[in-house]
């Protein structure tokens, strides 16, 4: 799977875990110079306290386009460590 933003490949990886309609990529799989970390944060009540990344491709900022969950609840173990997408980033095969 690939995760695309202004035209750009910003995760790569054939390994995700998709939840609620959502790839969630291996962490290590982002390509780390587009992704800027964010100060917001939401609560899912499944899932625990996400944190978010902006997304900085050519100049253009996506903010908050990217979340993951560094502490996961016990029923999201599954996507510990990983990182989904929204606000215009393609995900493809």
């Amino acid at each position: 799977m690939k995760a695309t933003w202004n035209n750009t490949i910003i995760a790569e990886s054939d390994d995700t875990v998709v939840i609620e309609g959502n790839h969630y990529f291996p962490h290590d799989s982002i390509k780390s110079i587009y992704f800027k970390p964010s100060n917001t944060h939401t609560v899912c009540p499944w899932k625990g306290t996400a944190s978010y990344y902006s997304i900085e491709v050519d100049g253009k900022q996506n903010n908050d386009a990217a979340w993951f969950y560094p502490e996961v609840s016990e029923l999201a173990k599954g996507i510990k460590n990983r990182v989904a997408f929204w606000k215009g980033v393609i995900i493809e095969d």
